[in-house]
């Protein structure tokens, strides 16, 4: 939970409004002409409280705007711990990624993502929480805190996988007996009940072969030069939490990211973006226009696909919107440096520029 704790008023803001108080109090009962009754006495005299109310009402709206202002600083700083920025590399792997929140205001939602170079390869999580805006920042957090420990603990992404689902099943129940403290469990007819997260985990190793096991969350694209296909056709398991994860959980293979390649992950809440006629987005469409030329930098992916976002929701897209860029330079760079096998994205942690905006 974020706590902003509120601030004691200011000297300032307790003298002022006494002040103009205090102004019209005198002029009331102190000055003759507020005595008299003809039309110019009357008229001076609501000019005189006219000008109060005003001064007072232009006080309190800046007081409200600098708690305003202090309170969106507070929510951007919470709100980047838990969508922290991704590095520009990771591994040899070049990074973009950029999403928005379909609530007014808020910098995240419910849409997760996550990169992280570990001794199994670069591990990436992509995912949706029911709902949208920050009624689910709270479940992404849990997801996201338990992916980050899970990738460098875990040998495989079926046990990455089974830590999400414990932590997702853990943090429901603390919420509903945050929500209803006698209840002492989610049951069937409470909301919390029917709340689910569609997640895909991918693993790229060293030699460029990609695994991934996938909960319900639409498979990324891969661009192979100017060409942009699904990375597989596999049915996906059902979203993390109304059901159980199956026994026996074996990563998928996808073959491999070549030199050169690039993976265009993303949530349901782009390919179901609707224009004014109800027309459905088209993101393969874009992803091809944007390649049609030459290839092009995650980066120019990532501008391409919002720009056409925007423009087909006339800026107002109904869902949260993530977009992740992952493209292999691997042999382009040689071989990674000794730090950037340990975990170090750029073989220095001080020169790591974040790769996240959000448009």
């Amino acid at each position: 939970m974020i706590r902003i704790k509120a601030r004691a008023p200011t000297t300032r803001a307790v003298v002022l409004p006494t002040l103009w108080g205090a102004v019209a109090v005198a002029y009331k009962f102190g000055c003759p002409l507020a005595q008299q009754t003809g039309v110019g006495a009357r008229i001076v005299t609501s000019a005189v409280f006219l000008a109060v109310g005003t001064g007072l009402i232009i006080h309190v709206r800046r007081a409200l705007l600098r708690e305003l202002r202090q309170a969106r600083r507070v929510a951007r700083a919470a709100q980047s711990v838990v969508l922290r920025p991704l590095p520009p590399r990771l591994d040899g792997l070049h990074v973009a990624a950029a999403q928005l929140s379909a609530e007014r205001g808020a910098c995240v939602g419910g849409d997760l993502y996550e990169a992280i170079a570990t001794e199994y390869g670069v591990r990436v999580v992509m995912g949706d929480v029911r709902g949208h805006g920050l009624a689910a920042l709270g479940t992404v957090a849990a997801v996201l805190g338990s992916f980050r420990e899970a990738v460098h603990d875990e040998p495989d992404l079926g046990s990455v996988l089974r830590r999400l689902e414990r932590a997702l099943a853990r943090h429901l129940r603390e919420r509903a007996r945050a929500e209803h403290p006698a209840g002492g469990g989610p049951d069937p007819d409470h909301p919390v009940a029917e709340e689910f997260v569609t997640v895909l985990l991918l693993e790229i190793g060293r030699d460029g072969e990609l695994h991934a096991l996938n909960c319900g969350h639409p498979w990324p694209y891969r661009i192979r030069g100017t060409s942009v296909e699904s990375l597989t056709r596999v049915d996906p398991l059902p979203p993390l939490g109304p059901f159980p994860l199956p026994a026996e959980l074996e990563a998928e293979s996808c073959g491999p990211l070549l030199a050169g390649d690039s993976l265009v992950l993303f949530t349901d809440g782009v390919e179901d973006a609707r224009d004014v006629r109800g027309r459905f987005f088209s993101l393969p469409e874009v992803l091809r226009g944007a390649v049609c030329d030459h290839p092009v930098s995650p980066q120019t992916v990532l501008r391409t696909v919002f720009a056409a976002l925007l423009h087909h929701t006339a800026g107002s897209p109904k869902d949260d919107i993530a977009l992740l860029v992952l493209r292999n330079e691997r042999s382009r760079e040689g071989r990674s440096s000794p730090g950037a096998r340990d975990g170090d994205t750029c073989g220095s942690g001080a020169r790591a520029r974040p790769a996240t905006s959000h448009p």
